[in-house]
């Protein structure tokens, strides 16, 4: 917890709770199923809620934002966010419906009541959001199809509506692959942990925004 706190010191107690509460819940559901990797949970909130929040980091989510969190696994990026963010709405969407009953359960420990999950493939949802967030589920030539209609056309945050995508090592490459305009936010430059020297935010304005 203390690194959380080492660069979002302003959570109030309620919010630290939460963020406390995290790694035992996650702790009890990996005996059952394999939700985080198992070397990875000794470096739970470093390596998962840390960065998810490098998100927060960028941007802050006005309240009455709609955010939808694609290939949420176990909950990440959305649940810290939503911790962070409890005036924004986030829809937590997975195909493995195992992962799903994770979050569900997890945001039902913590009242996380602007947290909703559910199984379904990206594809197949109509609602429309304020942004899209992700966390490494694919590359981004497929991951675009899923979103393509999926914005609001009415913005009222600092950034135009779009996606917030959580990545690793060199992105160019795989960013040019379609002719859509990016910008790549370096986690090291908010974070001084080693594991954040190749990570990034990339912010995507949807396509009618370009």
């Amino acid at each position: 917890m203390e690194i959380i706190l080492k660069y979002f010191p302003e959570l109030t107690e309620e919010q630290q709770v939460k963020f406390a509460r995290l790694k035992p819940l996650y702790q009890d559901w990996n005996e059952k199923i394999n939700v985080i990797s198992r070397k990875d949970i000794d470096s739970f909130y470093e390596h998962h809620v840390l960065h998810a929040l490098g998100i927060a980091k960028v941007m802050s989510f006005q309240p009455g934002s709609k955010v939808l969190d694609i290939g949420t696994g176990g909950g990440f990026p959305g649940i810290p966010l939503a911790i962070l963010f409890p005036d924004t709405h986030f829809h937590l969407v997975d195909s493995i419906g195992k992962k799903i009953t994770v979050v569900k359960d997890v945001a039902k420990q913590l009242k996380l009541s602007n947290v909703e999950a559910q199984q379904v493939r990206a594809e197949q949802l109509v609602r429309k959001y304020d942004f899209v967030i992700s966390r490494a589920v694919t590359r981004f030539e497929n991951f675009y199809p899923w979103v393509k209609g999926k914005f609001r056309k009415e913005d009222f945050n600092e950034f135009l509506n779009g996606m917030f995508l959580l990545k690793g090592g060199d992105i160019d490459e795989e960013m040019e692959a379609l002719p859509i305009a990016y910008v790549s936010y370096h986690l090291e430059d908010y974070f001084e942990e080693e594991y954040f020297k190749t990570k990034k935010v990339v912010y995507v304005p949807w396509e009618g925004k370009r």
